[in-house]
């Protein structure tokens, strides 16, 4: 069966007889796996689709067990994303983050268009890179219907101010809890009492990415959250070994 779909590459692989495995984003399928034999080199239409940082239109060939692309074109390149190491080292680790956490052929439209934000968002800005990754990551366990209880204490439901976060509870919890010896003894506790993440966190959830492009947070408070969404993920979703963490 033919058909096509728009997608964004995430990852491929080379086989044998200058074949390709391509880990593609559909917008129709959800996370796939697709052959193809078009070229990696030139500027034919098809093989300037298959380059990172490209949202495209892929003809498939669809059988009861896989996926071929026979043909692809570029629907928009954020090619200046390929131009600034940061960036691209970034955009490189969301791409990771987001097809760990997809599942295999399952649609998620609302995933996909905020990546294609946050490539519009991360080609233009010139600051703040961190900052705009964090909120992505966000509302990605957001839309993964994965959030963490934000609203009220995990262990007593108080809606009182968040005093600390359990990464292993999967929320905040209040000042009451957190002096229970039962509870302070939790090893995944990450301090909420020197920055108010809860409203950081919040503030990206309630607002687009693109009314997020020049704000950034200090140093400290951006690394506070990052351990926060990363030991997170890591747990709840196993998400973790990211390779181009590593190079951050």
């Amino acid at each position: 069966m033919l058909t096509d779909t728009e997608g964004i590459v995430l990852r491929q692989i080379k086989t044998s007889y200058n074949r390709r495995m391509i880990l593609l984003f559909s917008k129709k399928y959800g996370k796939i796996s697709a052959g193809t034999s078009i070229g990696e080199k030139g500027r034919s239409r098809s093989s300037l689709a298959l380059r990172p940082f490209t949202y495209g239109r892929y003809e498939l060939f669809k059988n009861r067990d896989s996926y071929n692309i026979n043909s692809a074109e570029v629907l928009r390149s954020f090619y200046r994303i390929g131009e600034d190491v940061e960036k691209y080292m970034q955009g490189a680790y969301v791409l990771e983050f987001t097809e760990k956490a997809l599942a295999e052929e399952m649609p998620a439209p609302r995933l996909f268009d905020l990546l294609i934000e946050f490539f519009e968002v991360l080609e233009h800005r010139d600051r703040g890179i961190g900052t705009l990754v964090l909120a992505y990551q966000t509302k990605l366990l957001q839309i993964s219907g994965l959030l963490p209880q934000l609203d009220s204490c995990v262990y007593c439901g108080s809606s009182g101010p968040a005093r600390a976060f359990s990464v292993h509870e999967g929320g905040i919890v209040c000042g009451s809890c957190l002096r229970k010896q039962e509870i302070s003894s939790d090893s995944t506790l990450i301090s909420c009492t020197e920055f108010d993440i809860v409203r950081v966190l919040n503030y990206f959830l309630v607002n687009p990415l693109k009314k997020l492009e020049n704000i950034a947070l200090n140093e400290e408070m951006g690394r506070t959250i990052q351990r926060l969404i990363r030991e997170y993920a890591s747990y709840h979703l196993d998400i973790s070994d990211i390779k181009s963490e590593k190079l951050l």
